[in-house]
């Protein structure tokens, strides 16, 4: 990894977290783009996992009164089964195949919500989207947009959403770091960045969920929803051109 990549991934590392501290999942799509984008897909799966796990980790520690840890344990149960599934399928996306499956996933934001009726708050429906959620994060790499449908019809506040989201968030991750990152147990190489990068990277992960966190309190519920749905769907569209050029590229 040059110099300017690592620079690149530790600051953008502090630019994530931020985001997510202000809406919750945005930071991960940008993350994990900037990162396959500089890595190969293997290493930017597990370098996103760690590094949203920090960030995902810290944000329901601030947050810890608002996190709602009914919705927490029937989705980590749910994140155990969709991680052996995977993990029993050994599958690993293609980098064009990669920045597709970024691109399409923001667009979840847009369906009709008189379409959905699903609630995180009810136990079979925390339970399915710990399966479905974790499930497309280890195969696109991100799936905030899916995990906020299922948040859509709750009676939660901004901020039980976000530490919430951020609680499950910790065990998504988790899988995304013990299915992808098995290599490294048995010595394979994957193109990891050193461990300084990490070392430079979470503390600015932490700081920059701090900073979030103080944006969100003086954001008013309906700005923060709508805004959520523009950025991610602006960030989906740029991966769509990028996966169109690589697929184009052979």
């Amino acid at each position: 990894m040059t110099l300017l990549a690592a620079a690149f991934v530790v600051c953008m590392a502090f630019v994530t977290a931020t985001l997510s501290g202000v809406f919750g999942m945005a930071g991960g799509l940008v993350l994990m783009g900037a990162l396959a984008f500089v890595l190969p897909v293997q290493a930017a799966f597990v370098s996103h996992g760690i590094l949203q796990l920090v960030a995902n980790g810290w944000r329901s520690i601030l947050h810890r009164k608002h996190v709602r840890w009914d919705i927490v344990g029937w989705y980590a149960l749910a994140s155990l089964i969709a991680g052996l599934i995977v993990a029993g399928l050994s599958f690993a996306p293609s980098k064009p195949l990669l920045f597709l499956l970024l691109g399409l996933v923001p667009f979840l934001t847009w369906l009709p919500q008189g379409w959905i009726n699903l609630d995180a708050a009810r136990p079979r429906q925390a339970f399915l989207s710990g399966l479905t959620v974790t499930g497309l994060n280890l195969t696109a790499g991100v799936a905030g947009p899916l995990l906020d449908i299922f948040f859509v019809r709750t009676e939660l506040t901004r901020h039980a959403i976000v530490a919430t989201k951020a609680a499950t968030q910790v065990f998504a991750h988790l899988a995304k770091i013990l299915v992808y990152g098995a290599p490294l147990v048995t010595g394979a190489a994957i193109g990891m960045p050193p461990l300084w990068v990490f070392a430079l990277a979470i503390p600015l992960s932490m700081a920059g969920t701090y900073v979030g966190g103080l944006i969100l309190d003086r954001m008013s519920d309906v700005n923060f929803k709508r805004w959520t749905r523009w950025i991610v769907t602006a960030v989906g569209i740029s991966y769509l051109v990028r996966a169109a050029q690589l697929f184009a590229g052979g």
